[in-house]
C-alpha cells in the first residue's frame, strides 16, 4: 500500500493500493493497442482531443486545485494556476503541432525527397510531486500531439492527483489508454522501463534519479529526455534597478514554496551594491506570510514532507556551521505540518551547502563577487545549468551576457526564470538533456525518418 500524507496537519489523506504485475501487463497492453489507433488518426483529430482536455481542465479546476494542495502543500491559488496553465500548453500544441511536425521537403538528386516525423510508441513519464499536474501535462501535450501515448509513474505523495488526471482525459473523450496512471513504488521503474512494450522515458526529478533511469533507459537503447535539479543563479549587477532586482528575488525563491527545480536559488550581488540588496531582500523575504495553503492569505504553504523540510534545515546548519550567517528564517517552527520560513543566507561561500547544493525550499543564498566577470564566473561554478538570471539596466549588456557566458538552459533577463510552453525547457550539465515543450519539445518522441523516391 501507498499512504498519502497532507503536509499541512500531518494526517493521513489516503491508501492506494500498488498495481501487481498484472494490471501493470495489462495496462501496456492497452497502451499498444490505442497506440496503433492514435498514431494513424489526423492531426485535426488530435487536436480535437487536446482541446477537449483543456476544457475539462478548466471545468474541474477547483476540485484539481484541492487535490494538489491537499496533497503536496501549494498554495491554493497557485495550484489554480497551476491547472490553467495545463490548459493553455494543451492548446497551444493543439493549434501548433501539426505546422511543427508538418513534413520538410528538402531538394536532392531524387525526384522527391523529405523528412517526416513519426511517433515511437508508448513513452513512460516519470514525474515529481511539485508541480503534480504542469510536469505531466508539459511532457503529455507535445507527446500526444505527435501521436504516441503514454503512460504515467507519478511521485507517490501524488497519487490522487495522478489518478485525478487519467480520469480528466477519459471524461474528455480522449481514447483508453491515451495516458494511463501506475500506482507503483520507485523500485519498479527499472523493471518498467525493461518492458519492450516503453519505447521512450521522460523524467523530472532530482539528478541521482536522472542518472539511474538514463543508465536503465540506456541499457535498453531507449530515448530519454531528463529535466533534473537546478541551482539557479541570478546575477545582480551594480546597475540594476533595486526595486526591480529585490522583486524578482523574492517571486523567484518563493514561487511554489521554493520548491521547483528552475526557482532562483543563489543571488550573486557584485560587491558595490551587495550591502543594499541584501538588506531590502531580507525585509522582503521576512514580510512573505507562511501558513494553511487553503487559506488565500497565506502565499507560502508548508513542503511537501517534513523528511524534506528537515533535510533542508540540515543544509542550512551545515552552512552556518561553515560560515554562513543567518539574516532571518533557519528554524523549525513549532506544530504540526512540513513548514519552513522563508530564511536568507549570506556570507555564503564555496564548500557550503548553500553554495553546492540544490536548496528546495524557501532558503536563497546571497553570494558576493567582486565585479561582473567575477560573477559569471560563480554563477557557473556548478554542476547544474538549467536555468539563470541576469538583473540590469543595461538590457544589451545583459542579453550579451545571457547568450554567451550564462551556462543553462534557460536564461532570462529582469525576470526569473519559467516554463512557458512557446519556448523549450531544459537544461545542461547535471540539470540533464532533451528539450520539453517549445517546438523542439515536440520532435524529442518521434522517428525524424527521411524518405527518398527516385
Amino acid at each position: 500500500m501507498i499512504t498519502t500524507i497532507n503536509p499541512t496537519d500531518g494526517q493521513e489523506i489516503a491508501s492506494y493500493e500498488v498495481y501487481d504485475e498484472n494490471k501493470v501487463d495489462k495496462a501496456l497492453k492497452q497502451a499498444m493497442k490505442t497506440f496503433e489507433e492514435w498514431r494513424r488518426q489526423p492531426f485535426s483529430k488530435r487536436s480535437t482531443v487536446l482541446k477537449n482536455i483543456a476544457k475539462e481542465l478548466r471545468k474541474e479546476k477547483e476540485k484539481l486545485a484541492t487535490i494538489a494542495t491537499l496533497e503536496m502543500g501549494k498554495p491554493i491559488q497557485q495550484s489554480r494556476d497551476e491547472v490553467e496553465k495545463c490548459a493553455k500548453a494543451l492548446e497551444f500544441y493543439a493549434k501548433e503541432g501539426a505546422k511543427f511536425l508538418a513534413n520538410e521537403m528538402v531538394e536532392t538528386d531524387a525526384r522527391k525527397s523529405y523528412v517526416t516525423f513519426q511517433p515511437l510508441g508508448v513513452v513512460l513519464a516519470i514525474m515529481p510531486w511539485n508541480f503534480p499536474y504542469w510536469q505531466v501535462f508539459r511532457a503529455m501535450a507535445p507527446t500526444v500531439m505527435a501521436g504516441n501515448v503514454m503512460v504515467l509513474k507519478h511521485a507517490s505523495n501524488v497519487c490522487a492527483s495522478a489518478l485525478a488526471i487519467e480520469r480528466v482525459i477519459l471524461s474528455a473523450g480522449a481514447p483508453k489508454g491515451l495516458l494511463q496512471t501506475l500506482i507503483l513504488p520507485s523500485s519498479r521503474i527499472e523493471k518498467l522501463i525493461d518492458d519492450p512494450a516503453i519505447a521512450a522515458v521522460t523524467l523530472t526529478g532530482s539528478t541521482a534519479a536522472g542518472s539511474k533511469v538514463a543508465e536503465a533507459a540506456g541499457r535498453n537503447l531507449k530515448k530519454q529526455v531528463l529535466e533534473l535539479g537546478g541551482s539557479d543563479a541570478y546575477v545582480i549587477l551594480e546597475d540594476a534597478d533595486m526595486d526591480v532586482a529585490v522583486e524578482i528575488a523574492v517571486r523567484g525563491r518563493l514561487v511554489n514554496s521554493g520548491q521547483s527545480c528552475v526557482s532562483a536559488k543563489r543571488f550573486i550581488v557584485v560587491r558595490s551594491i551587495r550591502k543594499e540588496f541584501e538588506q531590502r531582500y531580507t525585509e522582503q523575504m521576512k514580510l512573505a506570510t507562511y501558513g494553511n495553503p487553503m487559506d488565500e492569505k497565506s502565499r507560502i504553504g508548508p513542503l511537501a514532507r517534513t523528511d524534506l523540510r528537515d533535510q533542508l534545515h540540515e543544509q542550512v546548519l551545515k552552512s552556518k556551521e561553515k560560515g554562513a550567517k543567518i539574516l532571518c528564517g533557519g528554524f523549525i517552527p513549532g506544530g504540526p505540518g512540513a513548514y519552513y520560513p522563508p530564511t536568507v543566507l549570506t556570507n555564503v561561500k564555496k564548500g557550503m551547502p548553500a553554495y553546492e547544493e540544490e536548496l528546495f525550499g524557501p532558503v536563497a543564498a546571497v553570494i558576493e563577487a567582486k565585479d561582473e566577470k567575477d560573477a559569471l564566473r560563480i554563477a557557473n561554478d556548478s554542476i547544474y545549468g538549467l536555468g539563470g538570471g541576469i538583473i540590469s539596466s543595461n538590457r544589451a549588456r545583459a542579453e550579451k551576457l545571457a547568450v554567451e557566458e550564462l551556462d543553462a538552459g534557460s536564461c532570462f533577463v529582469n525576470d526569473f526564470v519559467h516554463s512557458d510552453p512557446r519556448l523549450p525547457f531544459g537544461g545542461v550539465k547535471h540539470s540533464g538533456y532533451g528539450r520539453e515543450i517549445g517546438a523542439f519539445g515536440i520532435r524529442e518522441f518521434v522517428n525524424i525518418k527521411t524518405v527518398y523516391i527516385k
